[in-house]
């Protein structure tokens, strides 16, 4: 089958033919098709078209590697309902991270000069925690969170995969954690 036909091809037959070949230009042609469904879904619910697009990221990468052996009736309802999971599960992880924040940051009585100590020490504390990372770490934390680069501009300009910045940020943040905790101590 030409490559220009695949486009012809319902989701099913796409399916099938990428299960027979396993051409992944198959399944860029499936996953092409609901690019903007996807977008839209993400913007929805997270309200951030740079953390809806680094999901639309995420998404394709799990439809890729863990598409279901069994028949998919419905390709377009089984990549809503992981692109709605997805979602989900960012937004949970956020509201967590903002319930510990709540319960850590109880606002002195004379806030404003003691305020601006702890946040100047804090921020004094932090920048050294970060240069004890591995190079790895201390590149995607800085580009992440202090340039507030998305997943996507982190891999074009680091040239690592997707799982790798997700790794080293994930790992990033646990040993800054510890490198922090171990400090206070």
């Amino acid at each position: 089958m030409a490559h220009h036909n695949y486009k012809d091809l319902s989701d099913e037959e796409l399916i099938f033919s990428f299960r027979k070949s396993s051409d992944n230009a198959l399944l860029g042609v499936l996953l092409q098709r609901y690019t903007l469904l996807l977008l839209g879904v993400a913007v929805k619910y997270l309200k951030d078209k740079t953390a809806a697009e680094d999901a639309v990221q995420h998404v394709f990468l799990k439809a890729i590697t863990h598409l279901p052996k069994e028949n998919i009736q419905n390709f377009k309802g089984w990549l809503y309902i992981l692109m709605r999971n997805y979602c989900l599960q960012q937004l949970r992880d956020k509201q967590h991270i903002a319930d510990d924040g709540l319960l850590t940051y109880i606002p002195a009585a004379e806030e404003n000069k003691d305020e601006r100590i702890w946040k100047e020490t804090t921020i004094e504390k932090m920048q050294g925690a970060i240069l004890l990372l591995e190079e790895q770490q201390r590149r995607c934390i800085t580009l992440f969170y202090l340039q507030k680069q998305s997943y996507k501009q982190i891999m074009e300009q680091t040239n690592y995969t997707f799982e790798q910045v997700k790794s080293y940020i994930q790992n990033g943040k646990r040993n800054l954690k510890l490198i922090l905790t171990k400090n206070e101590e």
